[in-house]
């Protein structure tokens, strides 16, 4: 006895000293800067981030979107089982208790035996058996093989409330982009209609002037030609708008009817652009959050695998009563039990315990690295919408010259037109840039406010976790 307890002492200790080094994340992980390439960060972004733009329509639209959203539902029931998950791997650390209840009749012939006063005949005997029973047993967590998986499944439930705070943010952020474009498109329609009711009257003056001897039948030729353009652009127009209006809906989890915001309108970007610091990103990202939860659960999986190489502890026990009448089943003197330990150790299963540990260390490197480059394109998302926040705002600001003066370039090329003192082609371009500078402005202020829900995201949209191990 004292042999067989020797080898299997050896057995542990060789085992435990064969296994893998615990994770590293050292030369994976870069050193962040003290602070973005900002002059003058802001606050953090609070939870509810899109209220600092003062658009209701877009407020209404998030609300809808974020209690309605059919992507938010299946996310909320990835949690519930991943609780599930958790709860049964919980489960695994506590006795497992049965109660039973069996019956049995049974006959028995007895031919051939020779028996008194039984002469020919075949004799039988049925005999009743009845039992109940409370069955116990636990495999003892000596190592913390149990434990670690338990821990594994709470980590997995972690992140995946991580991935449900992301989705909500990610829908949050889609609905605002999707209003943005929504109030873009109604704009541009409002100046596609604008333009061919412009149009419309120089081709009146030029009809007149054309009748009356004073303009080339040219000059009316080519503005019919911009006038019929300009009727095609708004159809175009009206179509963008019809299908920035179904895809809104669709996030909003409504049936995409087209049904337009005809008051929709680009707010103003807020006065002050978000920031924080460069080290609380990992614990402001949901994204981040959840890869971090998930590396842990690996971390815990590879260290189940290594205590799986050791001794397993099982104790068990029964107790019930069991007698031939009913009556009898609740009296002590029918009573049974047993109590049993029994303790095992893996000795050859053909490397299949030791390639278990090699394949969860191998899923926590790909894991840990996988999480290391999220963590390197976060930085890349928030560096990237800092620097095009300054050069979109530059943009705006020199095509909203650029429409003030071809705005007033086409008004005294037309009044010039009028006392023919420039000619027609003068006054085509002149429409032509005013339209453009004014279209591209309007595109300018939607690309602008959707690099700041960008710049909101990449940072986390107010959203912060600590991550304890």
């Amino acid at each position: 006895m004292k042999a067989i307890i020797s080898a299997l002492a050896l057995i542990i200790i060789t085992t435990g000293c064969t296994v893998s080094p615990p994770l590293t994340r050292d030369g994976l992980l870069v050193t962040a800067p003290d602070r973005y390439n900002l002059p003058s960060p802001g606050p953090e972004a609070g939870p509810e981030w899109w209220t600092a733009f003062e658009s209701p329509g877009m407020n209404q639209a998030i609300e809808a979107a974020l209690e309605h959203n059919r992507d938010l539902v299946a996310a909320a029931a990835r949690v519930e089982q991943a609780a599930a998950a958790a709860r049964i791997a919980g489960a695994n650390l506590k006795p497992s208790v049965s109660a039973g209840l069996s019956g049995s009749r049974r006959k028995q012939n007895f031919i051939g035996f020779p028996i008194p006063g039984a002469d020919g005949d075949i004799l039988s005997s049925t005999s009743t058996n009845l039992g109940v029973s409370l069955d116990i047993s636990w495999e003892v967590d000596l190592w913390g093989r149990m434990k670690a998986g338990a821990r594994a499944a709470v980590s997995e439930l972690k992140a995946a409330e991580a991935d449900l705070a992301g989705a909500r943010l990610s829908i949050a952020g889609q609905t605002a982009k999707a209003w943005l474009a929504l109030a873009e498109a109604v704009q541009q329609v409002d100046l596609a209609k604008q333009t061919v009711a412009s149009f419309r009257e120089s081709e009146s003056i030029v009809r007149h002037r054309y009748e009356n001897g004073l303009a080339p039948s040219l000059d009316l030729r080519l503005q019919k030609t911009n006038l019929a353009n300009a009727e095609a652009f708004l159809a175009n127009r009206r179509i963008g708008l019809e299908l920035s209006a179904r895809q809104l809906e669709v996030l909003m989890g409504r049936y995409p009817g087209g049904e337009t915001e005809d008051g929709a309108s680009l707010p103003e970007p807020p006065q002050t652009i978000p920031g924080g610091l460069p080290a609380d990103l990992v614990s402001r990202r949901p994204d981040l959050v959840a890869a971090e939860f998930r590396l842990n659960a690996a971390g815990y999986r590879f260290d189940s695998a290594r205590r799986s190489l050791y001794p397993r502890l099982v104790l068990t026990g029964s107790g019930g009563s069991s007698s031939q009448e009913f009556k009898d089943l609740l009296d002590g003197d029918f009573s049974v039990w047993s109590l049993a330990a029994g303790l095992t150790q893996p000795l050859f299963q053909g490397g299949r315990l030791r390639a278990g540990v090699d394949q969860a260390r191998s899923a926590s490197d790909e894991i840990l690295a996988r999480y290391a480059g999220a963590v390197l394109g976060a930085y890349l998302e928030v560096e990237t919408a800092l620097a095009s926040e300054q050069h979109l705002a530059a943009r705006q600001a020199a095509l909203a010259e650029a429409s003030r003066q071809s705005t007033a370039a086409r008004l005294l090329a037309e009044d010039r037109y009028r006392s023919g003192l420039t000619p027609f082609i003068t006054v085509l371009e002149s429409q032509r840039q005013s339209v453009q500078s004014e279209s591209d402005l309007i595109t300018a202020r939607q690309q602008l406010l959707n690099n700041r829900i960008d710049l909101v995201l990449a940072l986390g949209g107010g959203y912060r976790q600590e991550i304890e191990p």
